[in-house]
């Protein structure tokens, strides 16, 4: 077990949320009160993803390697009382040689239990002897009860068809209204875009199948249930498109879905979705727009149909690898969200950080 301290960037600055993207501008524009900014995982690439165990503890599951995915390297699960200070815990998904496990959604069943849904690449040498990527390989499920002793489960996700690659997992692991688990996975399709999915388990997350196509233009899409068999997706577009992010909609517990535009600027991506204590939806997104290096956020009040402006949580990352940001909400109302740099200003590595801040009470 390991445990580390994380330097604390404390901000005394807060800035606004702006006016709705598809309505009029609101009366009052909310102040984002930041509390704490942290270094909380050290030499990680990341791509983290935050889940809140029964007992409240945060659980942050990510790649533990800081590369780009250019290193063998497994999924591994860290844990924090607070969303600042951070402790090992287990690995979730080994590698094997020349492999890496990197691509992850993760969330609880309905017992309680910790679920991770990992693919990953295997690795080759190019002419100058440096590792790339080459196929994407098998998902596996694996399953914990405490985060550090895990059952995992291969061939846990049925295959593509043929000429398209192996599913890649991404973001949240949510429960429907009838018990089952929801995920998300994309496969890339050439020389077509990305095409992702939804998946549903019926055994607490063992095994999976396709439910439905979400889009055949779109990758890595975080999904939120507004309850009632109604759901939301914010997906990235594919590689045949310019960057953004594009919201979904399903009425039907997610059997079908309908595109409901763009949300956000151009290279705010990938996303994550988040409901508040208060019932406003948060969104949260990276942000690779030169100069604006980070993560941005944008709020809703009506579940996803209109949308404040983004809004910068943070933005002097030292250049665009960096983002993919997840969300949590304590219990004292402030929110952890965690992303991935490649470096900041005063730590010019590869890590994990964390922002902790507030918004002001929504009005009822």
């Amino acid at each position: 077990m390991r445990t580390y301290l994380r330097l604390a960037l404390l901000f005394t600055l807060s800035c606004g949320l702006g006016s709705p993207t598809f309505a009029q501008p609101s009366a009052k524009t909310p102040e984002i009160a930041r509390i704490g900014r942290y270094v909380a995982i050290d030499n990680v690439c990341a791509w983290p993803n935050l889940t809140v165990m029964p007992d409240g503890t945060i659980v942050a599951t990510i790649f533990n390697k800081p590369s780009h995915g250019r290193m063998e390297g497994d999924v591994e699960c860290w844990v924090s009382k607070e969303g600042a200070f951070w402790t090992r815990r287990g690995v979730a998904a080994p590698h094997e040689p020349m492999k890496n496990r990197m691509n992850v959604a993760a969330g609880l069943s309905s017992a309680g239990d910790l679920v991770v849904i990992a693919s990953g690449w295997t690795l080759k040498r190019d002419q100058a002897g440096s590792l790339i990527l080459g196929e994407v390989i098998a998902p596996c499920t694996s399953r914990s009860r405490d985060g550090e002793t895990w059952t995992v489960t291969t061939q846990a996700i049925p295959p593509a068809n043929e000429k398209q690659s192996q599913f890649i997992p991404f973001g949240d692991i949510l429960a429907a209204e009838d018990g089952s688990l929801r995920a998300t996975a994309y496969v890339a399709d050439p020389p077509k875009s990305d095409q992702v999915s939804m998946l549903r388990s019926d055994d607490e997350g063992k095994t999976w199948k396709v439910l439905a196509l979400i889009s055949d233009e779109h990758n890595e899409t975080a999904i939120l249930h507004l309850g009632k068999g109604k759901w939301i997706a914010a997906a990235r577009r594919g590689s045949k498109k310019p960057g953004a992010i594009d919201l979904f909609r399903s009425d039907d517990d997610g059997q079908h879905w309908k595109n409901s535009g763009q949300v956000g600027g151009p290279a705010q991506l990938p996303a994550h979705l988040l409901r508040l204590k208060d019932g406003r939806v948060l969104l949260t997104a990276g942000n690779r727009v030169k100069g604006q290096f980070g993560v941005v956020a944008q709020l809703s009040s009506d579940e996803g149909m209109t949308w404040s402006e983004p809004s910068p949580l943070v933005a002097d990352l030292s250049s665009g690898d960096c983002g993919y940001p997840s969300s949590i909400q304590r219990p004292d109302g402030s929110i952890v969200t965690a992303y991935y740099a490649a470096g900041a200003p005063s730590h010019q590595r590869y890590h994990m950080g964390t922002l902790i801040w507030k918004l002001p009470i929504a009005a009822h």
